[in-house]
């Protein structure tokens, strides 16, 4: 399929001339004449490519170029500004509103066309990335799938833990991978058979081995992603305790990524909250007390289980949203084993 191009310029003629010249290298062009068209054209079109005049009625280039940058499904767009600006401060002020590159008029179109080949290059590797990463976020949903028990428990997971990075002052980067390993954390069960994951009562010394496997294996699976290197401490260590009777590396206390010791709060908290076939589930506040007690007993972060019933108090109502939008997996047989 061609590459998308929107192509935004308020003067007809320099817009119609772009136009054509684009079209006959082979290109989708939408041209349209004011960052409000662009805005309102660019979730329905979703181009590759966005040429951006920054001189314009209305919305100017850099706002436009600002909240194509703030949006998720368009963060990665490349926008490249096109101006007859010459001073160092309209760059600056270009590149803090997220620009990728800049072409000065009168426009040389061989070197637009360069630039152009150079970053929807990118914008092809980087959507070869995303198609990659949903295939790990569906595969892992589909072994969820595997325990009815355990529905929606992947993105439950995911908010919370990363609601709870944010409150410690996190790196935005950190709460991403937060985000995606709680997707993800329990994608090695991949290698777990039904037969052990689903099965009710107690596992035998060969069969619990085998489960303890998972967090290796799913590190494994996620590591060729470049973009997933700070989400696999989380996807090993996510058992590990802070006496280092974890796995499956033993562990304990600070040499447990802060990120696992996170997450893994939140993970026993889901658990111990969400009906299961052999016990009933357990009220926040009982869940909360009984993850206190287990801390005590040298399995968990303490100060981290001090400041997420902290913000369980503060942010209750939130986090019971997105408890209700992702489900309790209430219903069906297995164990849920996490």
């Amino acid at each position: 399929m061609p590459s998308k191009i929107l192509l935004v310029d308020d003067e007809a003629a320099p817009r119609a001339g772009l136009e054509i010249l684009l079209r006959r290298e082979g290109y989708e062009v939408l041209a349209v004449a004011d960052g409000a068209a662009a805005l309102e054209h660019c979730a329905e079109f979703r181009p590759d490519l966005v040429l951006l005049d920054i001189v314009m009625p209305g919305l100017d280039g850099f706002e436009v170029c600002r909240r194509i940058k703030a949006v998720p499904e368009t963060r990665l767009t490349p926008v490249v500004l096109i101006t007859g600006l010459s001073a160092v401060s309209d760059r600056i002020q270009g590149i803090n509103s997220g620009a990728d590159d800049f072409l000065s008029k009168p426009i040389d179109f061989s070197e637009l066309l360069a630039r152009s080949r150079s970053l929807l290059r990118l914008k092809n590797y980087t959507d070869e990335l995303e198609n990659a990463e949903a295939v790990l976020f569906s595969l892992a949903r589909s072994i969820e799938a595997r325990d009815p028990t355990t529905h929606g428990h992947c993105e439950r997971l995911s908010e919370i833990s990363a609601l709870l990075g944010t409150r410690l002052g996190l790196e935005a980067d950190q709460v991403t991978a937060l985000r995606r390993a709680g997707v993800v954390h329990d994608i090695g069960k991949i290698a777990v058979p039904d037969a052990v994951l689903l099965k009710e009562g107690p596992l035998t010394t060969e069969e619990e081995e085998l489960l303890r496997e998972h967090p290796v294996v799913g590190e494994r699976i996620c590591s060729p992603l470049k973009s997933f290197r700070l989400a696999l401490p989380i996807i090993r260590h996510h058992h590990e305790k802070q006496d280092g009777t974890g796995y499956p590396d033993g562990l304990s206390g600070g040499q447990i990524p802060l990120t696992a010791r996170i997450l893994q709060i939140v993970d026993v908290y889901d658990a111990l909250t969400t009906e299961r076939p052999y016990r009933t589930a357990l009220g926040s506040a009982a869940a909360l007390d009984a993850i206190e007690e287990e801390a005590g007993r040298g399995w968990w972060d303490r100060d981290l289980v001090v400041e997420f019933r902290k913000m369980l108090a503060e942010a209750g109502p939130h986090v019971d949203e997105i408890r209700k939008r992702h489900g309790q997996g209430t219903n069906g047989n297995g164990t849920g084993r996490t």
